[in-house]
């Protein structure tokens, strides 16, 4: 099965990344753009059957190593 992992920042948390993005897209002529916020996506393939097996497997990877739960949310989808 593949995993994929969408990791972003909690709202409310500071976007330094998502702001800087939002300036440079200003800076070139899109000045409709706000509120950008950058994650990032983390896939991989999982040797599982079972897809609510698999969700818990990455959950918990996700909640030990691929986010940072104080500050990050995450969104997990199996294929």
């Amino acid at each position: 099965m593949k995993a994929t992992v969408h990791v972003f920042l909690k709202p409310g948390v500071l976007d330094v990344q998502g702001k800087a993005v939002e300036n440079a897209l200003h800076g070139l002529g899109w000045p409709s753009v706000k509120d950008a916020r950058v994650g990032r996506v983390i896939e991989f393939d999982l040797d599982a059957t079972d897809a609510e097996a698999a969700t818990a497997e990455v959950k918990a990877m996700c909640d030990k190593l691929l986010a940072n739960t104080v500050i990050e949310s995450y969104r997990i989808d199996i294929a």
